[in-house]
């Protein structure tokens, strides 16, 4: 399985059409997560915030998304209504769901409602963490979630931000912590700045903007692939 999923942040969906297809054509990919961003928890607003009424069709039409046979749809959901936004993303074929620590006043309420309304046994959660947040947040709820996420950067929703090395405290202190809980890392996610985070046992690496701005995004993402095999991952 590649340490390496793409992420995709668009603010339309022929963008978003275009960047899954580019994906498509890498064999190594069988993980996608589309950044949604809902302009109020973090801006600016993604697709569909931009044109709620084009996945209304979608969904009416039966649409899924693309290359489900081999690519599984990760939502890292950048939004206060998360739990209701998960719902139009499964029925489009997501099937992880991300939802960030920060986005609720009650995360156990959060968690609770994804569970009952959309059940786990086709379903993986996820948790995503604020640099700036402490562990303690989280914690408690570790039990009901298969992997966390770390953000890289200090201002989420916005990809070709710089690295916030702060983020390798706080894996560094989560690791000592919970070893058996799969660690990603969003944000800033670099040749630079990768071997840093996988010598730390980092499961997985959210890669946006060094995949989709360089001429070859195959080539890109086999380099990153390269990377994890001093570190045994």
């Amino acid at each position: 399985m590649s340490i390496v999923v793409p992420a995709v942040l668009t603010p339309s969906l022929e963008d978003l059409t275009e960047k899954l297809g580019r994906f498509a054509h890498i064999p190594s990919i069988t993980r996608v997560q589309i950044d949604v961003v809902d302009g109020r928890f973090a801006t600016p607003a993604s697709w569909p915030y931009t044109a709620p009424q084009e996945m209304r069709d979608m969904i009416a039409r039966g649409e899924m998304l693309p290359n489900l046979d081999r690519i599984e749809y990760e939502m890292d959901l950048m939004c206060n209504d998360a739990d209701e936004a998960a719902g139009a993303w499964l029925a489009l074929g997501a099937s992880r769901l991300t939802f960030h620590a920060e986005s609720t006043t009650d995360l156990s309420r959060l968690l609770a409602s994804a569970r009952r309304k959309y059940g786990d046994d086709f379903i993986t959660f996820g948790l995503a963490l604020n640099i700036a947040s402490d562990l303690s947040l989280i914690e408690p709820y570790l039990p009901q979630v298969s992997y966390v996420q770390f953000m890289g950067i200090a201002t989420i929703g916005r990809q070709g931000q710089p690295f916030d090395r702060r983020v390798l405290g706080n894996v560094r202190s989560f690791r000592s912590r919970h070893p058996e809980i799969p660690v990603q890392i969003d944000g800033a996610v670099s040749l630079e700045t990768a071997p840093s985070l996988l010598a730390l046992g980092v499961s997985n690496l959210i890669v946006g903007s060094a995949i989709l701005r360089a001429a070859n995004p195959s080539a890109e993402v086999a380099k990153f692939e390269a990377l994890a095999t001093p570190f045994g991952v």
